[in-house]
């Protein structure tokens, strides 16, 4: 994603799900789809924020990210159980909230059952900050996006209309929003809304 494909308060901005870049894990353990990153075209240590998805195959240790928070969420898989160091294990699933933890404390991994695809957000502690909802969008529901940066990831079809602009979204299409919105679906479809500002 570069500056000159930033929203305007015109029509939103939709990033097609056959269009983001892939690269391999900063450990080598697999490979992650990379929704959106700032700076544009920023590396695993330069960037200030960065939105992904990843499949996660088999168990085993997350990278480390240093100065780095990040919120996880399962998108599709049976889930996982996250043993981060100073805390309880947890099994997040795809009916759990959105897990926020620092990427710099060492994390591993233990698949309930089989390979999952999650997503990644993540942000430069001390410049950006996050947060990150699980949404069930059905019929027709207004959303403000005014300040930072508004994303909206969607797991299904459904619709954005912002002034005189319609822009349809896939599985797994995410739309960056600005201004007022109004966001319909058709039938319940699962979305995660995605906050970020400066910190």
């Amino acid at each position: 994603m570069s500056i000159a494909q930033q929203p305007n308060h015109n029509r939103p901005l939709v990033l097609k799900a056959d269009t983001y870049r892939r690269m391999p894990w900063k450990n080598g353990g697999g490979e992650t789809v990379e929704i959106a990153v700032f700076p544009p075209e920023a590396d695993l240590a330069t960037f200030g924020w960065r939105v992904s998805m990843a499949t996660v195959a088999s168990d085993g240790p997350f990278s480390v990210f240093p100065g780095i928070d990040r919120t996880l969420s399962i998108l599709d898989g049976h889930g996982m159980e996250l043993a981060i160091e100073g805390r309880a294990p947890v099994v997040l699933t795809q009916a759990s909230r959105p897990l926020a933890f620092p990427a710099d404390t060492p994390t591993s991994a233990r698949l309930v059952s089989g390979a999952i695809v999650d997503l990644n957000v993540m942000t430069r502690r001390g410049q950006w900050a996050h947060q990150v909802e699980k949404r069930i969008v059905e019929g027709q529901h207004h959303l403000d996006a005014e300040g930072g940066v508004t994303m909206l990831l969607s797991l299904g079809n459904m619709r954005i209309d912002q002034g005189d602009h319609a822009v349809e979204l896939g599985r797994l299409d995410c739309a960056m929003l600005e201004g007022v919105v109004l966001i319909t679906s058709d039938m319940p479809t699962e979305a995660y809304l995605i906050r970020i500002s400066a910190a």
